[in-house]
C-alpha cells in the first residue's frame, strides 16, 4: 500500500477511535435517597413517589428550560453504610416532558435494593463525588442533594467528606426528615450542607417529603437562592 495512503487509513482508524465529546448540561444533579434501617418500605415509596411526581411537574420542566442550555444530567442512588450505596437510575439528560418521563419512569421501576447497614451520611457524599467525576457530561454546576432521616453514625465525619466536595466545586444540599430526629435540620445545617448557593428544606415527616422535594428540585435546577 503506498505509504500516503497507508497514513490516510491510520488517520481515519484514529478518528473513530475517538472518543465523543461530552455533552454540554447546566447541572450535573446526584440525588441520594435515604435506604437505612429507619426507613421502612412505606417511607421509602413517600420518596420514589415524590421524586417521580417532581419530575412530572411542569414547573420542573421550566426550570430545566431556564438555564442556558436548558438541558440537566441527573442520577439517582440509594445509601446506608459507609460502602453501603447503590445506583438506582444511572446519568439521564432531562430536557424536555420526554425525557423528565423517561427519568420518572425509571425511578418508579427501580426496586429497593439497600435494607438497613447503618446511616454514613458521609460515605452518600463520598459516592456522589465518585459520580460525579464518573459523569459523563460538562455542566456549570454539579450538586448532590442528600435526603434521610438520621445523623451521621458510622464513617468518617459528615462534614469532613463535605469539605473535601466542596473544595471540588461540588454543592451538597439536604433534606432532612424530623420524623425520627427532631433536630436533625440542625446536624445538616452544621455538618452536611456547604458550597456557594447551598441550602436545605426540612420536613416534619416522610408525608411532606414530595411537596418538599419538588420545591427543592426547582430551586436547585433553576440556581434560585
Amino acid at each position: 500500500m503506498p505509504r500516503h495512503l497507508s497514513a490516510l487509513a491510520l488517520l481515519i482508524v484514529l478518528a473513530g477511535a475517538a472518543p465523543a465529546r461530552a455533552e454540554p448540561v447546566d447541572l450535573n444533579l446526584a440525588l441520594a435517597v435515604d435506604a437505612s434501617g429507619s426507613v421502612d418500605q412505606r417511607r421509602f415509596e413517600l420518596q420514589k413517589r415524590g421524586y417521580a411526581a417532581a419530575f412530572r411537574n411542569p414547573r420542573v420542566w421550566r426550570a430545566i428550560h431556564s438555564g442556558m442550555i436548558g438541558a440537566i444530567a441527573v442520577t439517582m442512588y440509594q445509601w446506608t453504610g459507609p460502602r453501603m450505596q447503590a445506583e438506582a437510575v444511572g446519568w439521564m439528560i432531562v430536557r424536555d416532558q420526554d425525557s423528565a418521563e423517561a427519568f420518572a419512569a425509571a425511578i418508579e421501576a427501580t426496586p429497593r435494593m439497600l435494607f438497613g447497614g447503618g446511616t454514613s451520611i458521609s460515605g452518600a457524599i463520598d459516592r456522589g463525588v465518585t459520580l460525579m467525576a464518573t459523569a459523563p457530561n460538562e455542566p456549570s454546576r454539579r450538586v448532590i442533594d442528600v435526603s434521610g432521616d438520621g445523623a451521621n453514625t458510622s464513617g468518617r465525619e459528615a462534614s469532613d467528606a463535605r469539605d473535601e466536595a466542596v473544595a471540588k466545586g461540588i454543592v451538597i444540599n439536604g433534606l432532612p426528615i424530623l420524623s425520627v430526629e427532631p433536630f436533625l435540620d440542625r446536624h445538616y445545617s452544621e455538618e452536611v450542607i456547604g458550597g456557594e448557593g447551598s441550602f436545605m428544606i426540612a420536613v416534619r415527616d416522610y408525608d411532606a417529603f414530595g411537596d418538599a422535594i419538588l420545591r427543592k428540585l426547582i430551586a436547585e435546577i433553576a440556581s434560585l437562592p
